[in-house]
């Protein structure tokens, strides 16, 4: 008996594969799963599956252009396909060079039905949504405890949030139980005292999610007290338990991010709020200063000592102003008196008299005409210079000759 390589036997059951002429240019009914376009070759990968058996299925880039519609999960198509080997895996596949569809998969009308249930129950309404706690102190997480799901939810929230409190309540989130142990894992974890919740698992083909797209588990999700983000599969997976929850998360990393702040966006809070703070506390300081001066300068105008001093001020004021107004006045009143006295004194006797000009007087009476005295009356006579008393000899008129 020969000895075979791996390679010699795949070889041989894809030539042999090849030349069944039974299995090639079939027409195959099924429903589509796993559906994958690859964006840069454009080649097609999907499953096709019935109620008992599933079988891998290519469809290479230059076919897939030619059909007019998207193949969706769930959706039903006829294929024209040959079955060969893929031989460097070993696989059994078939290579569809067409499709069309065929209806709506058992799987998805089912899904398709629920959601309308569901709906109609208001499970999926955003009014019912709930905030998720901006500092949870306990953070809950269902998921299976050997995924890679809970490995980076443990990272991302120890890295960013290492103050608060992280709880696992495993899972198992793939297959017929669950259901039941993913909404067991959600009771449990309701009554623990977590402040938010982190339901999901990693990527997966659609049977491997169909656990959340079950209403024991979207009813869990609804039920439940606590704020949960679901995060399940990858950002293009989405299920009826992403929207039952109250925030739906692409992938759990994103879910972790989600959930907890992060403590140095915290410690930069922190320090903004600080200078802040400092900032109006010195504003305040600032103001209240400005105003203990100006009461304290209100409180000194009108302190006693303080009128006293004002009042005494004014009083100075006053005098200064009463001084120099009575210095001008009196100015102006010694102008007017030497004005005053040099017109009398251009109109004073005494000036005549300074000229040679005499007054007489008999008794008191000034004497201006000679008819009035006698020869023998004594006369007083004012000079420029002194007095004179006299006695009269004779008198003449002026119609006397001299």
């Amino acid at each position: 008996m020969a000895i075979l390589t791996i390679s010699q036997l795949n070889r041989y059951v894809a030539f042999r594969l090849k030349e069944d002429k039974a299995i090639q240019s079939i027409l195959v009914r099924g429903e589509v799963s796993n559906f994958n376009r690859n964006a840069r070759s454009g080649h097609c990968y999907f499953t096709l599956k019935d109620e008992e058996c599933a079988v891998k299925a290519v469809m290479f880039r230059s076919s897939a252009e030619r059909i007019r519609f998207s193949p969706q999960d769930g959706m039903h198509i006829i294929a024209a396909a040959s079955a060969s080997l893929y031989e460097r895996d070993g696989s059994f596949q078939l290579y569809v060079t067409d499709m069309q569809q065929d209806g709506i998969g058992q799987q998805q009308l089912a899904l398709q039905k629920l959601r309308e249930k569901l709906t109609s129950m208001g499970v999926f309404d955003p009014a019912g949504k709930r905030n998720i706690p901006v500092y949870p102190k306990k953070i809950g997480v269902v998921t299976s405890a050997a995924g890679a799901a809970v490995h980076d939810v443990i990272e991302v929230i120890g890295r960013r949030y290492p103050i608060g409190v992280l709880e696992i309540f495993p899972a198992q989130v793939q297959g017929e139980a669950a259901p039941a142990s993913i909404a067991r894992a959600i009771a449990k974890a309701e009554v623990s005292g977590c402040d938010v919740l982190i339901v999901g698992r990693g990527g997966g083909s659609s049977e491997d999610l169909s656990a959340f797209n079950t209403e024991q588990v979207v009813m869990a999700v609804y039920n439940c007290s606590v704020p949960i983000i679901s995060a399940v599969g990858h950002e293009t997976d989405v299920t009826l338990t992403d929207a039952a929850a109250d925030l739906r998360a692409p992938t759990p990393s994103a879910a972790a991010e989600q959930a907890v702040p992060s403590i140095d966006e915290m410690k930069q809070l922190i320090l903004s709020n600080k200078l802040k703070l400092m900032q109006t506390f010195s504003a305040c300081i600032e103001k209240n200063e400005d105003r203990l001066q100006r009461l304290t300068e209100r409180l000194k105008l009108s302190s006693p000592a303080q009128r006293q001093a004002l009042a005494q001020q004014q009083l100075e004021t006053l005098k200064k102003r009463f001084i120099t107004a009575a210095n001008a006045r009196i100015g102006i009143s010694e102008a007017l008196f030497q004005k005053e006295l040099a017109r009398l004194d251009a109109l004073s006797p005494l000036k005549i008299l300074s000229r040679g000009y005499a007054l007489v007087y008999k008794e008191d009476v000034l004497l201006r005409d000679a008819a009035l005295s006698e020869p023998g009356d004594e006369l007083n006579v004012i000079l420029g210079r002194g007095k004179l008393h006299v006695k009269v000899l004779t008198r003449k008129d002026d119609n006397d000759d001299i």
